[in-house]
């Protein structure tokens, strides 16, 4: 079987977006993969943190995990930071990383626009990044299009580190499935559904009280023409809104126009809203219960030896490689 290792960002609540773009692929690929799948809580310090924050927020993160679906008999679920060989390795590929190259990554060029201060970590994450999928050897990394600049340079490292050591890496594939990449925000769909937006009514929280994600969607951006019509171009608005009834309601885009054919966006916006609390209900109420019952300790204890037990043999083969002394 293929390897596959992905992870999220404990920084903010997990929206739509990160479901239907991510999560949702997570739960088909672990049928026929090996699967790693991270809460990368070292990635986020990279940026200042409250830390009880960090805290409840990385838990949160694992327990969706599970409650959308991800079985930790058929997936490792684990926190970065409980397998230490990710700093390790992340710290060994920064020096075989170029600073132009870090230089060029347009995240850090994002992030670090406007402030004064920029620290180190943001500027060497990416290397740290390489070292999350090249520990576990992954064929294959699922990526949105904004985490693209990332794994070439994933690639790139690995061949140096090959061409250098011999080769060992496998050279990692993205996977970025045609439908679903991809959640446009609700107040502009020429930019992504974050759950970094500072407008909370730019994006559905999966743990958002069912009131609260029908007046998002009733107060979502559309445009004057009232046609409910999947149109990219001409209507990205409501375009991004087709997409995501699609997914929740496992309806084609064309059965949906035609349902709301000769219809205003009231009843569209309506029975959206009434389709995504409908299908949001069942998972808030199994991640209450994974909070409650304290399982979720057990999953990411039993799923960090999974990951340490490959991760530590991959530790040995690079520092034997690099020249390290190992001990006896």
């Amino acid at each position: 079987m293929k390897r596959v290792l992905s992870g999220i960002q404990p920084s903010g609540q997990l929206t739509m977006g990160n479901y239907i773009g991510a999560m949702k692929n997570f739960v088909a690929l672990q049928e026929d993969h090996e699967c790693f799948f991270m809460v990368v809580d070292l990635h986020a310090i990279t940026v200042p943190q409250e830390p009880a924050a960090l805290r409840e927020q990385s838990e949160q993160v694992a327990a969706l995990y599970i409650a959308a679906g991800i079985d930790p008999s058929k997936a490792a679920i684990f926190l970065q930071s409980h397998v230490p060989q990710h700093a390790e390795l992340g710290w060994m590929l920064t020096t075989l990383t170029n600073m132009g190259e870090l230089e060029r990554m347009t995240q850090f060029k994002d992030k670090a626009a406007g402030k004064e201060s920029v620290g180190a970590g943001l500027f060497v994450y990416p290397s740290l990044m390489a070292a999350d999928i090249l520990l576990y050897n992954a064929d294959l990394v699922p990526v949105g299009e904004d985490q693209k600049q990332h794994l070439e340079l994933t690639r790139d490292i690995a061949g140096r580190f090959n061409h250098r050591f011999g080769d060992f890496f496998r050279v990692p594939e993205p996977y970025i499935p045609e439908v679903g990449a991809r959640v446009m925000s609700l107040d502009d769909a020429s930019k992504k559904m974050s759950k970094s937006n500072p407008n909370p009514g730019s994006f559905i929280a999966l743990l958002d009280d069912p009131a609260v994600i029908k007046k998002k969607i009733s107060r979502a951006k559309t445009d004057s023409e009232a046609l409910v019509k999947y149109d990219p171009v001409n209507k990205p608005e409501i375009s991004n809104l087709l997409g995501i009834y699609s997914h929740v309601a496992n309806m084609s885009i064309q059965e949906i126009e035609a349902k709301y054919e000769g219809q205003m966006y009231g009843p569209f916006k309506k029975e959206l809203a009434e389709a995504v609390a409908s299908m949001i209900e069942p998972l808030q109420a199994r991640y209450h219960e994974v909070r409650k019952s304290g399982e979720l300790y057990d999953v990411l204890r039993s799923g960090a030896e999974r990951a340490q037990e490959v991760a530590e043999k991959t530790m040995d083969e690079v520092k034997k490689r690099m020249g390290f002394v190992l001990p006896r």
